[in-house]
């Protein structure tokens, strides 16, 4: 089946979900020859980066539900899954499915004693393990047998595979998390449908250049790399899917595999930032997709000044220099990103512009009371749409807390223009309010300073009300070959503007080996505090 023919086909297939994408593709027709999943560790004994066809990624994921099923594992039972390598939690996550199980994709980096206590909290019948994270979780009470490795699973008898679950669009199909280097992470419930919503309504459009050959560098636990398997498989696209995101590791999986689209977090365009991107070969690249947290723009001018793209002209479609950046904001919780904004070298509407809402969904601007505020004024985002999760695993309380009126609270503050455009401001947990009707913003903050300042490469805002009044500390990550020694605190003041810079208390250079790298970025103002600016004020 042509590869139009299948989407169009997968997009008006009702039994199509989150949870039977790879079933339903086959169903449909497609070359059980052609392209399924690369993985950039060896897959039973199938070599790194060499691809698995559709029908050898159907076998492996058999393999695993056979072995899971032989121990007990039934439809909507919760199993914990914990490893490493993106291999290890998508294989888990596909074969789970498979078998009408709901599996917890577990972001490898968290402490053993918190992850001991997600596990004990999602009240499971089992755990997914590699050896690395079966020796962490040694001793700790998780309230669920360990069942083996990822790797054990796939010793499984494809042949004994029970028949591929049924689901029903509400059905459970996966639980992924919020960060949790804070403290515990709520454990984010999606459904069949919801998973499938946005993919749905993509697969109803063109495809879009820089969709054909893509590099996965997001996190695999994460609900974005459920999704982008589910895409990928709906488009008959190849991927390779990373099981580390640092910028070295995506520049070099680039230069190796040459991938037409790259698709990450804004933490991973942080990094990239950091070198110099014209001593690398990047010009297959078309796209950059970001998801997340929005991007800050001399991030996203970096990226769109190399690869290339292909563009329409009076004498045809050409290759032209330069690559498209499109922007998002999205979350565990959304389901998809809800907003989109494409850039290119030639465009210029940043300043945090995320752009306008995905048909699919709905979005709003409220008070407090969750009210509409008027074009222009900021306020909370709320969002109505059918990708959003089902709720918080074995945690009704927070999820009613982030209901009001119909709308879900993403926690993220934003206004409107004239034109109908969003801009996001900041997480509303790390804004402060000033009193006299000012509010003060990190992350429009550290935009304004990375806009300012070409020697600093990314940066990290803090704002705190003290007993004394509010006080703005500045963390700044310094360009190869920049001045330690100059004071920039007047530059930063100035970037900041009148408000926030005159709250400015201390501007901080820190390494780049030390800054902490996190799946989506959104706690590092806390760790960093932590770190840096308590030892500073000692």
């Amino acid at each position: 089946m042509r590869t139009r023919g299948l989407r169009g086909a997968l997009a008006a297939d009702t039994e199509v979900g989150a949870g039977n994408v790879l079933a339903r593709v086959l169903a449909h027709g497609a070359d059980p020859d052609g392209p399924g999943l690369t993985f950039d560790t060896a897959v039973d004994g199938h070599p790194a980066e060499e691809p698995l066809t559709l029908g050898r990624l159907d076998e492996r994921v058999a393999a695993r539900a056979a072995w899971l099923h032989e121990r007990g594992v039934r439809p909507r039972d919760p199993v914990a899954v914990w490893a490493t390598a993106a291999a290890d939690m998508v294989l888990s996550f596909l074969a789970l499915a498979r078998l009408g199980a709901i599996p917890a994709l577990m972001n490898g980096k968290l402490r053993p004693e918190i992850a001991a206590e997600y596990i004990r909290r999602l009240r499971g019948v089992g755990v997914l393990a590699d050896d690395a994270h079966t020796a962490l979780l040694a001793g700790h009470d998780l309230g669920a047998p360990l069942l083996g490795t990822p790797t054990q699973a796939g010793t499984g008898d494809p042949s004994a595979a029970p028949a591929h679950y049924r689901h029903h669009p509400d059905d459970p199909i996966v639980i992924t998390h919020t960060s949790g280097t804070t403290g515990v992470p709520k454990a984010v419930l999606h459904s069949h449908a919801s998973l499938f919503a946005a993919t749905r309504h993509l697969l109803t459009m063109p495809q879009a250049q820089g969709t054909t050959r893509i590099l996965n560098a997001l996190p695999a636990p994460h609900t974005a790399t459920v999704l982008m398997v589910n895409q990928a498989l709906g488009n008959s696209a190849q991927m390779l899917l990373l099981s580390e995101q640092d910028g070295e590791r995506v520049l070099d999986a680039i230069q190796r595999w040459h991938p037409d689209g790259v698709f990450g977090f804004s933490v991973t365009w942080a990094e990239l930032a950091r070198f110099d991107l014209s001593g690398y070969d990047l010009d297959s690249v078309r796209l950059w997709f970001n998801t997340g947290d929005c991007s800050h723009e001399p991030h996203i001018r970096r990226l769109v000044a190399v690869g290339s793209r292909d563009t329409v002209t009076r004498d045809g479609v050409v290759r032209v220099p330069g690559s498209v950046f499109i922007d998002g904001l999205g979350s565990s919780e959304m389901g998809h990103s809800m907003f989109h904004i494409t850039h290119r070298a030639d465009t210029d509407r940043y300043g945090r512009c995320i752009g306008r809402p995905y048909q699919f969904t709905k979005v709003a601007v409220l008070d407090a009371d969750g009210e509409p505020v008027p074009t222009g004024e900021v306020g909370f985002l709320g969002v109505d749409s059918p990708s959003l999760f089902r709720g918080y695993w074995n945690d009704s309380v927070t999820t009613y807390r982030f209901r009001q009126r119909g709308w879900y609270l993403t926690g993220d503050l934003v206004r409107t223009d004239a034109e109908g455009r969003y801009y996001h401001l900041d997480r509303a947990v790390d804004s402060v309010d000033a009193g006299d009707g000012r509010r003060l913003f990190t992350a429009l903050s550290e935009e304004r300073i990375l806009a300012a300042c070409p020697d600093v490469t990314d940066c990290t805002v803090v704002i705190v009300a003290e007993a004394g009044g509010v006080v703005t500390d500045v963390l700044l990550e310094l360009a190869a070959g920049a001045d330690e020694a100059e004071d920039r605190t007047e530059r930063v003041r100035a970037a900041l503007g009148a408000d926030v810079g005159g709250t400015l208390r201390r501007v901080v250079p820190v390494r780049s080996a030390d800054i902490p790298v996190t799946v989506t970025g959104k706690v590092r103002k806390v760790v960093l505090r932590e770190r840096y600016l308590t030892e500073a004020a000692s």
